[in-house]
């Protein structure tokens, strides 16, 4: 399964926060409040990418099937303003599909971000891990979980690659989007557009299956094979 997280801070702004989170976020954003040199109110917008200050508003979703004899690739979502009851759901897809068609995990930097950030919200709300994401004990090897990312690295550790640049550099098509993640924070509290946000992730993870794909030597998937639950 191919699996891409849309994350927005747990509040609008940090005047909703108690003052005991406010100083815990300031501690938190030190960095990014000297890198980027702006305020503490400023610096709120990236607590979206921290498990401990964000949370998860949609789940993009993928994988590979056969219809009638012919390869298709069913995308869906999950989406809402209730983490709890996206992550609930999203384990409950991957409980009932265990040792059947998902047998491994794919995300592009999704051992950095997206499986951690899974699991960190998932314990936060009281969620029973899923197997395909509960790795304690596990070894190395026994770990299902693929990255994009570090497939592209090859073991060099230096540098972040996006999945656009990837898309770009192996001249897969990818939609053209009216958003990016950066616009996330503001489209889903200021425009209240989580169905924009939605699709935006679909289109990632379609993206992400394509550059799979292309490190597999597989034809990439045309737009006819593309079905959208």
């Amino acid at each position: 399964m191919f699996l891409d997280l849309e994350t927005v801070p747990a509040e609008a702004d940090i005047t909703q926060l108690t003052n005991e989170w406010k100083n815990l976020w300031e501690e938190k954003s030190r960095f990014i409040r000297e890198k980027n040199q702006s305020s503490l109110e400023e610096s709120y917008s990236s607590a979206g990418i921290f498990a401990e200050f964000g949370k998860i508003i949609c789940i993009g979703l993928g994988y590979f099937a056969q219809r009638q004899g012919e390869r298709i690739f069913r995308v869906r979502s999950i989406e809402g303003d209730d983490e709890k009851k996206v992550l609930q759901e999203f384990a409950n897809l991957l409980e009932s599909h265990t040792g059947k068609p998902f047998r491994l995990l794919c995300a592009h930097n999704g051992k950095e971000f997206d499986f951690p950030y899974l699991c960190r919200r998932m314990l936060v709300h009281g969620i029973q891990l899923p197997q395909l994401l509960n790795i304690a004990g596990k070894k190395p090897w026994e770990v299902a979980h693929l990255d994009t990312m570090e497939l592209w690295k090859f073991g060099d550790y230096k540098n972040y690659t996006s999945l656009k640049l990837l898309a770009q550099l192996f001249s897969i098509p990818t939609p053209k989007d009216d958003i990016s993640g950066a616009d996330v924070y503001e489209v889903y509290y200021k425009e209240k557009n989580i169905d924009r946000i939605a699709t935006y992730c679909r289109k990632d993870v379609i993206t992400m299956a394509r550059v799979m794909q292309r490190f597999m030597g597989i034809t990439y998937l045309s737009d006819e094979e593309i079905i959208v639950v």
